[in-house]
């Protein structure tokens, strides 16, 4: 048997040359898919933060928290808004001609809650006391509620007559002007008393229709709701 003749070093360096060349394909496809699995986990684990981390910064949560707690003070149960506190010296309810008045109204719009009482007899009232009419009826002292009461009162001697809501009453024929109950009850009367006349006005009232004149064909329609019926066309008696 021959002996296996010796390989040249430069034979050598070339086998491991090539052995080296194979080698490194596989050892790159082995470093990128270790590359890719990091990506991966990496991936995964910012998703789960983001799951666990809430949305908004620690800073931000503390702004809607306080803003939430400012929307819980500034609204009642139901959703309204509170009124404000104004101090221990402010009513929130002033009565005035037997009528409970808000305080958080102005003095013009608080008087003109009062019946028999619009908005421009409430200016001309506030003028003649002495009182702004922007301020809040709520900060009034006693006494200019006192003052305002009086002038309500008098409000015949103050105020014109074309302002005044009762012209010409019929047992003295003066101009007044009435206010709150006394109203209804001037009304029920002069009503009981054209009844007892028997004028037209009192039998209109007596049977509940219009009285001034208003149509009743197409309105003031009451009782049952009835359709339109169709004419019967006669029928032909057949021999």
């Amino acid at each position: 048997m021959a002996e296996d003749s010796p390989k040249n070093p430069e034979e050598k360096n070339s086998d491991e040359s090539q052995n080296n060349t194979a080698k490194q394909p596989e050892e790159s496809e082995i470093e990128t898919q270790e590359s890719d699995e990091k990506k991966e986990k990496v991936e995964d684990i910012s998703d789960e933060k983001k799951k666990i981390e809430p949305k908004d910064k620690p800073a931000d949560l503390q702004d809607k928290k306080v803003k939430a707690k400012k929307q819980e003070k500034t609204e009642d149960k139901k959703g309204k808004p509170m009124k404000k506190d104004r101090g221990p010296d402010f009513k929130y309810i002033v009565r005035i001609s037997n009528t409970d008045i808000d305080g958080e109204k102005n003095v013009v719009y608080g008087l003109s809650s009062i019946k028999g009482i619009g908005v421009h007899m409430a200016t001309l009232i506030a003028d003649k006391t002495g009182i702004a009419r922007n301020f809040k009826i709520g900060d009034l002292k006693d006494d200019q509620i006192e003052k305002l009461q009086h002038t309500i009162d008098n409000v015949i001697d103050n105020a014109p007559g074309w302002m005044l809501n009762h012209r010409k009453y019929y047992e003295t024929g003066e101009d007044i002007h009435l206010i709150s109950s006394e109203i209804d009850m001037h009304l029920r009367d002069e009503i009981n008393i054209m009844k007892k006349i028997r004028s037209y006005r009192g039998i209109r009232h007596e049977r509940g229709l219009p009285v001034r004149g208003q149509r009743t064909r197409a309105n003031n329609r009451r009782g049952l709701a009835l359709g339109v019926s169709k004419k019967r066309e006669p029928t032909t008696k057949t021999k």
